[in-house]
């Protein structure tokens, strides 16, 4: 059984101990690799992992400059946006993570850390600052707003960025214009000096609720509810259906369920369990509606 046991943490009392636990929990996370220009014509390129898509329709993404935690002043990203409402946002990926890290560095106004990082500066089509043409995907993103959330140290600002045009490497589309995810090969924040990539090994899929209404684990059979071989996981992919299946012949003909319904007949109990570790090694292989009619014979 799952340990519940838990130990509670509150920002005011906890602090730092607070603020590192929590870049371990709210994980992985996007990075928002931004670009931005000052009234001068500075450039600044600085990575923030506080940053996701909120919007489909206008175009949205949010990301969040930190106020300086040792003496709560603002950073060049936050005031050059202050200067000229325009951001290019840079999508990172593992071909550039460890130049997009050296840019954090908190170099002295007026360093170019596309210099600093070696990343190559490239003009945009519909706003000041330059995107970083080893990116990947490059947004260009006019600033609706900025929304600070106080003026304490590590108090974070909220960047409303529109985005206004979108530029993706040519190699990495299909004839229909679609991205195989795999190929982009992102990278994404954790916490501590964690990151993780997003490779094909480790990519799966969900099959979406939204086409069909699932009848939910509340409504699947008692010994399938109940079940201490099948997961919560498990259960969420039996019950992704509109209605309970009807038994076939399909599970009887399998030599596998023959063998184990001769084994255990006079075992009620442990066949029901061996049925479903069956039917758990079948779900894990996306086999789900030959699962169901292994576990209807339970």
């Amino acid at each position: 059984m799952q340990n519940l046991e838990t130990k509670t943490f509150e920002p005011a009392v906890h602090g730092r101990v607070f603020d590192n636990l929590i870049k371990y929990a709210v994980a992985p996370r996007p990075i928002c690799f931004a670009s931005t220009i000052d009234a001068a014509g500075e450039v600044n390129l600085s990575p923030f992992s506080y940053f996701n898509y909120m919007s489909q329709n206008p175009p949205i993404c949010v990301f969040s400059p930190l106020r300086r935690v040792r003496d709560g002043s603002t950073k060049h990203t936050l005031d050059n946006i202050n200067e000229v409402a325009e951001v290019v946002i840079n999508i990172v990926n593992y071909d550039m993570v460890q130049q997009q890290s050296l840019a954090s560095t908190e170099y002295a106004k007026g360093i170019n850390e596309f210099d600093k990082s070696g990343l190559t500066p490239i003009p945009s089509q519909h706003v000041k600052p330059p995107r970083v043409a080893e990116s990947p995907i490059q947004l260009e993103c006019k600033v609706r707003q900025v929304i600070p959330l106080s003026e304490d140290g590590g108090a974070g600002n909220l960047v409303i960025a529109e985005v206004v045009c979108m530029h993706v490497k040519s190699h990495l589309l299909n004839e229909h214009d679609q991205v195989n995810q795999a190929d982009l090969d992102l990278v994404a924040r954790l916490g501590g000096d964690w990151y993780c990539r997003v490779t094909e090994e480790n990519l799966f899929e969900v099959p979406k609720p939204l086409r069909k209404l699932g009848i939910g684990v509340d409504q699947l059979p008692e010994h399938i509810r109940l079940s201490s071989i099948l997961t919560g996981n498990q259960l969420g992919l039996l019950a992704n259906i509109e209605v309970l299946p009807e038994e076939s012949d399909l599970a009887r003909n399998d030599a596998h369920v023959q063998q184990l319904l001769t084994m255990w007949e006079n075992d009620k109990t442990q066949l029901t369990n061996e049925l479903h570790r069956y039917a758990a090694q079948l779900l894990d292989q996306d086999e789900i509606d030959f699962a169901w009619q292994v576990l209807l014979l339970a």
